[in-house]
């Protein structure tokens, strides 16, 4: 074999190999995305018109019903979801897996544009935006203050705080929510505007004629040049009061005060958000689809620590939620998984051979063969997750086999009294064709893996392709590193006394073993009955092990949504919020709750309301997650209105 060959006579090409491999895989280690699983969601494009004024059947037939018909031709559509609220219309269009996001949003585009001469003249906005799962945010902040306004607190966090976190590396957007920062609001007294003949129509006409800010042009000197501009006359609330709206038959001035009150206010005054029993205003961290969470939450928290040294006093910003914690010990558990393998592995194979020298053979190429598996990942577009790292943790016991068997095969030459140079040459030309057969054994089990289609296909096919890359380069290690390392490391040793009781304790099992297969090969009926059998039960055990996608895991956290009829007014909404509210408020005073949020509306689009509890951390934790789901559930019931069953 070329490869071993020239290894054992040039041994530095197998080191050369070997450290090019371990450098390609720590340069592409360096720039793989962290997350926690593979990315299963299906591109999907969502689709958002305002109708204002309109109800939802209008908004059914005349909007959602058009969309529909039209994006339902567009190639690779799984599935259309809509929804037809007063107001708004809702469309959510899910592909194949196999469609890439960005040409799938181009056609929905193209399809509603190509519509929208037929949707009603006075649509307010149509908004397309791809919605995959990079959108939904890694991090919620809330930005708490004592004996201040939602809406002093939101217009602070915008004009002070948004831009801050939008300019991290890796940060794709901002969600904001919250009251608004202030604006003019007018309140109309109906009866005061029909006694003086005036519509709504007219206030806004008066506003947009009147509320205005017009250029002047231009001031030109020696040595500059000045821009003019006509001011707005109205600033405050008592200007606009006495902005003039139309003149009487009597030479009356009709002003804006006589017919409404002018108050400044939050621009959106229907929104409750509070945290731990508090009024608070937040906002959530999208991540760029290729960022990694990890690096980007650690520099949103080093970001919050520096916000929160220059805040007012009485201001304080807080983290509501942090992807990053489980990201984190979940693969910090697997490095500890693949350390506790790898030792495992050593000391088994120590046992058998009973020489520390030539354990190190086998063991040397684990760290290898893992380390260059990453490059792979790189090449496939993978990221660094609990499958790719469970996959790496499995591929420990693949790895060292091939290694072995050149091991093995050159000790035994070893034993037998030839040189270690002869016997590392001589032993892995008797296995190289072997080696490379069970290779291709192996990656041909593991490679049909990967062209699974949908969610499952995405998931394993990560694992499939990791396995394969680090069996593949065991084998090449195993005709290259293996070999040289023999024929420096190997030499002939006496059994000590652990090797020659294994030996004994082999002999009488292969002794046992051969007297039963003798009785089996005389009644081959009887392994025949009982290989169906153990077929059969493990087949009804199977039945019986329940199902699911993945694993139950206590995380400490767990969510609930309020579902209200449609026209539902936000006072009554309220009232269910605070009956939520006041079952938590207990496990915020024990400190069981380290933080809870509830709002009205919700987070999602069509949600009524939003409760979101985050538990402190296990060593901390007073009581387990399900027992206070339990709990919890039970008083909800007692909510008015529904209120989805909370879920972890």
């Amino acid at each position: 074999m070329w490869l071993s060959d020239t290894s054992v006579k040039r041994p530095v090409f197998a080191t050369v190999l070997s450290l090019m491999l371990i450098a390609l895989g720590a340069l592409a280690f360096r720039d793989l995305t962290v997350r926690e699983y593979p990315d299963t969601v299906a591109p999907t494009v969502q689709v958002q018109v305002a109708y204002p004024g309109a109800s939802s059947e209008i908004v059914e037939t005349r909007v959602t019903q058009v969309l529909e018909g039209e994006l339902s031709g567009i190639e690779g559509v799984k599935t259309i979801r809509s929804s037809s609220r007063d107001g708004q219309s809702s469309i959510t269009v899910e592909f194949n897996l196999n469609r890439r996001l960005d040409e799938a949003a181009n056609d929905v585009r193209d399809r509603v544009s190509r519509v929208t001469r037929r949707l009603p003249d006075d649509i307010d906005n149509i908004s397309v935006q791809k919605a995959d799962a990079d959108q939904q945010p890694v991090m919620w902040l809330t930005l708490a203050g004592e004996n201040i306004s939602m809406m002093d607190l939101t217009d602070y966090m915008q004009r002070y705080l948004i831009d801050r976190f939008a300019t991290i590396p890796g940060v794709s957007q901002i969600n904001i929510f919250g009251s608004g920062g202030p604006s003019m609001r007018v309140w109309i007294d109906r009866i005061a505007l029909a006694a003086r003949n005036l519509t709504v129509t007219d206030i806004e006409a008066a506003l947009n004629r009147e509320n205005l800010e017009l250029p002047a042009g231009k001031i030109q000197s020696r040595d500059r040049d000045f821009q003019v501009r006509i001011g707005r006359n109205y600033q405050t609330a008592d200007d606009f009061q006495n902005l003039v709206l139309t003149q009487g038959r009597d030479g009356h001035l009709v002003r804006l005060g006589e017919v409404a009150r002018v108050q400044v206010g939050p621009r959106e005054n229907q929104r409750w958000f509070r945290t731990n029993g508090k009024t608070t205003t937040g906002f959530g961290i999208i991540k760029q689809s290729t960022a990694n969470v990890v690096e980007v939450l650690d520099a949103v928290k080093a970001e919050v620590v520096r916000v929160n040294q220059d805040l007012p006093k009485g201001m304080n910003l807080i983290t509501s939620g942090d992807d990053s914690l489980y990201i984190r010990a979940a693969i910090k558990e697997i490095y500890y998984t693949i350390a506790i393998t790898t030792a495992l592995v050593g000391f088994v194979i120590f046992v058998f051979l009973g020489s520390i020298r030539a354990t190190l053979i086998p063991l040397v190429t684990i760290p290898v063969c893992l380390i260059a598996t990453f490059s792979v990942l790189a090449v496939f577009g993978y990221s660094i997750n609990l499958i790719t790292l469970l996959a790496l943790a499995l591929s420990i016991g693949l790895v060292v086999d091939d290694a072995i068997v050149v091991l093995e095969n050159a000790h035994r030459r070893v034993e037998t009294g030839e040189a270690p140079l002869l016997a590392a040459y001589n032993g892995t030309r008797q296995v190289a064709f072997a080696v490379i057969a069970t290779t291709v054994v192996l990656v041909s089990v593991f490679a049909p893996v990967a062209f699974l289609k949908d969610s499952i296909g995405r998931v394993f096919a990560e694992l499939a392709v990791t396995i394969a890359a680090a069996v593949t380069f065991s084998a090449i290690l195993a005709l290259s590193l293996s070999p040289m390392m023999c024929s420096k490391l190997l030499k002939h040793t006496s059994q000590n006394r652990l090797t020659h009781r294994l030996d004994q304790a082999f002999e009488w099992l292969a002794n046992r073993y051969q007297a039963v297969l003798r009785v089996s090969l005389h009644a081959p009926w009887v392994a025949v009955v009982l290989c169906v059998a153990i077929g059969f039960g493990a087949y009804l055990l199977i039945q019986m092990i329940p199902r699911e996608y993945a694993p139950q895991e206590d995380r400490g956290q767990f969510n609930a949504s309020l579902q209200a009829p449609e026209g539902t007014t936000y006072a009554r909404l309220m009232e269910s919020a605070q009956k939520v509210e006041s079952y938590l408020q207990p496990y915020y005073d024990d400190g069981t709750i380290q933080r809870g949020v509830v709002s009205v509306p919700g987070f999602q689009p069509g949600q009524s309301g939003n409760v979101n509890v985050t538990l402190k951390p296990w060593g901390e934790r007073k009581i387990a997650t399900t027992d206070l789901l339990a709990i919890l559930n039970k008083g909800w019931e007692n909510v008015p209105y529904k209120i989805g069953r909370a879920h972890v």
